[in-house]
């Protein structure tokens, strides 16, 4: 059966209807899972094996059989396991019908369904007694149900409810405790990515700074934690302000209380500084012993750096203090981490907080500045990289003139400043957003720029003469960048806008960027593969019909789209040189015939090519140009230096083939098509030996 679905095309700008198949969100969300990654988590499987293989020998030797209850299955690893390892049954549950019902068969194939019984529905909706989904209370409590932040998936709710109702009191936990960790450091870098920087713009006359909205300043910032890999943290990146904090642990084994609270630890900060930022992790002991460990320290502090697991389901989290403080070493500080039942935050007080204040729980961050709502993490960075800045504003001094009349279209882009500074005669922007226009309104405001600079809160095509005081446009800006792309042709949409307001353009219109260009290279990544690899095996175990599973997902659409991945976050080699596949000429109207590329891309270095990565390149005028993929051609080895402030597109490849020397180059065939009706880039890349 197909179904219409209503979709916002983040290129083209429109709403459309497509006919979808009836099963494609579920096709969506297996494709999208972080299952593979979770089976190939070598060191995760290996621990919680051992934490079972004790948990059932503890039971046993007190003389009881072993009931283990497995909240949030998935493919029943775990539970498999612990039948494995002893256990007389297993209630394994999974609230996901798909992965409940693939969880049969895995359990089925693995000849262990007369001792694992898969309960499909939420936790909280499961009854215990003769007649209930499980006959008697479990005595072994077996769970994953843990994100970056620990608690983000809702652990402690589902942990508070199971003790309540669904295990014994007193039973045996896998895993036993987890607790989490906190160091302070100060880094310009990290701190980029929540605060406003000021924007130096060098004129003929003298400097002009451009600051940012006092409440922004002050803004708590975004609710969210910011989890990354930080093991692709240079070291030079931050600077250590404090030990690591043991801020609090959670025993599974008792009663597990979500409501809110708070943990304070005492320091004294290791050197001088600004105290910006909390960097914390988790580690989680699988006995009561704590001799059977699994964390997810960072290289500085993990206890073999050189033999780190790599796993992207489970990362390190970022944390911002709502504003700096200076830090003076040897002076004693207290950190609270706060929590509710989904979320933890950080303060940092020159004072303990008094125990007395019972009710005292601080509030969780929320943005008051509206900045933290419309600019991402890696939107800050990029507005406050100060070179990227200096690229637009030698740009803007090459094609505008006294008399030039503006008109920037982007998401809460400093453009129109830039471009009233450096001479425009009168600035428009059109902020298509309400969050944006508030924002800019904001920071024209702390400017004295108010006046100056006209903000127009309408879509492209609405836009009318008498919006822009009857005055034709004679330069038009863009980034572009819009909160609505994902991939990196999403931002076209800049050209669609561009034809959008033809009619408002004089006939020897300049536009910046003039042209975008689409570019590609083959890559071996040295982990990001595992993501969509097929794991067959799984201590064991077979997960055959979880492999075809994703496979089949994949191959309904996502085997032939490209996804978005921070690829500076993961290690990387180039196998080709980049080449540029497709061009976009913003000085004309979007086409109405389709731009096509076909050809191939030589391998030039050996290694596995999992994937082609491409990303988009901007030509702000003839000589300047911005990428928002390679930032650099690749070293000789292939090392890829990957633009930190943007996503790059990853198209895996389904085969891999070890690429050899240049007597035998072997290729990847491509044939891309960009439709303007749709906006949208299809293509397809082969491997040839």
């Amino acid at each position: 059966m197909k179904v219409f679905c209503g979709r916002a095309n983040p290129t083209t700008g429109s709403v459309e209807w497509l006919e979808e198949d009836e099963h494609y969100d579920y096709h969506q969300e297996i494709a999208r899972s972080s299952y593979a990654d979770m089976l190939h988590d070598k060191d995760r499987n290996v621990k919680y094996y051992q934490g079972i293989r004790a948990a059932v020998r503890r039971v046993k030797e007190r003389g009881q059989p072993a009931i283990v209850l497995d909240i949030g299955t998935g493919t029943g690893l775990l539970s498999m396991m612990a039948v494995s390892a002893g256990a007389d049954f297993c209630y394994a549950i999974e609230v996901f019908k798909p992965m409940a019902d693939a969880a049969v068969k895995i359990v089925e194939k693995n000849g262990f369904s007369d001792k694992i019984k898969i309960i499909n529905k939420h936790s909280t909706e499961v009854s215990v007694g003769p007649d209930g989904d499980m006959q008697c209370y479990a005595n072994i409590l077996v769970t994953e149900l843990f994100d970056t932040e620990l608690i983000g998936e809702g652990a402690l709710p589902s942990y508070e409810h199971a003790h309540k109702n669904l295990v014994e009191e007193n039973c045996e936990a896998v895993p036993h405790k987890a607790t989490v960790y906190a160091q302070l450091v100060e880094s310009r870098r990290m701190w980029s990515w929540n605060k406003l920087f000021p924007v130096h713009i060098q004129t003929d006359n003298a400097e002009k700074i451009i600051v940012a909205p006092s409440e922004m300043e002050n803004c708590p910032g975004a609710p969210s934690v910011y989890d990354i890999q930080l093991n692709q943290m240079p070291w030079g990146d931050f600077t250590v302000l404090s030990n690591v904090l043991t801020m609090f642990s959670v025993d599974f084994s008792k009663q597990v209380n979500s409501s809110p609270t708070y943990h304070t630890m005492q320091f004294e900060p290791l050197v001088s500084g600004r105290a910006q930022v909390v960097l914390s992790w988790w580690d989680i002991d699988m006995d009561p012993d704590g001799k059977i460990k699994c964390s997810m320290a960072p290289y500085w502090v993990h206890s073999d750096p050189k033999n780190i697991q790599w796993r992207d389901h489970w990362m390190q989290c970022v944390y911002f203090l709502p504003n700096e403080e200076p830090v003076v070493q040897g002076e004693s500080l207290y950190l609270t981490a706060h929590r509710d039942d989904y979320c933890v935050w950080y303060n940092l007080h020159k004072t303990r907080i008094e125990k007395s204040k019972s009710n005292f729980h601080g509030e969780r961050p929320v943005c008051e500045c509206q900045a933290h709502l419309l600019w991402n993490r890696p939107r800050f960075g990029e507005l406050n990289d100060q070179n990227r800045t200096e690229r637009y504003i030698q740009a803007l001094k090459k094609v505008l003139k006294v008399d030039s009349i503006c008109l920037c279209i982007s998401d809460g882009s400093l453009l129109p400043i830039l471009a009233h500074c450096v001479g425009a005669e009168q600035v428009f922007t059109v902020e298509n957003l309400a969050v944006s226009h508030r924002l800019m309104k904001k920071i024209l405001k702390a400017n004295h720029l108010e006046d100056k600079i006209s903000i127009i809160e309408k879509r492209p095509e609405l836009l009318t003469s008498a919006d822009l005081g009857d005055r034709k446009i004679s330069v038009l800006l863009g980034e572009p960048f819009f909160t609505t792309s994902l991939l990196p042709w999403h931002s076209l949409y800049f050209w669609y806008a561009r034809t959008a307001v033809t009619e408002h353009l004089t006939d020897s219109i300049t536009v910046l960027p003039q042209a975008a260009s689409l570019h590609m290279v083959v890559v071996e990544f040295k982990d990001l593969w595992r993501i969509r690899s097929p794991c067959g095996s799984c201590e064991g175990f077979d997960v055959h019909i979880m492999d075809d599973m994703i496979k089949h997902s994949l191959d309904f659409r996502e085997a032939w789209e490209a996804e978005p991945h921070p690829l500076w976050e993961y290690s990387s080699r180039c196998l080709s040189e980049p080449q540029q596949v497709l061009t976009f000429d913003f000085q004309k109207p979007v086409p109405q015939q389709p731009l096509g590329a076909k050809g191939s891309i030589t391998l030039q270095r050996p290694g596995r090519s999992h994937g082609v990565v491409l990303w988009m390149e901007y030509h702000l005028t003839a000589e300047s140009w911005i990428s928002t993929g390679l930032v650099q051609k690749p070293e000789a080895q292939g090392e890829c230096l990957w633009n930190p402030h943007c996503k790059q597109a990853v198209y895996f490849l389904n085969s891999t083939l070890e690429a050899k020397t240049q007597d035998s180059p072997q290729t990847v065939t491509y044939a891309l098509e960009f439709n303007p009706k749709v906006g949208d880039i299809s293509m397809d890349f082969r491997l040839v030996s």
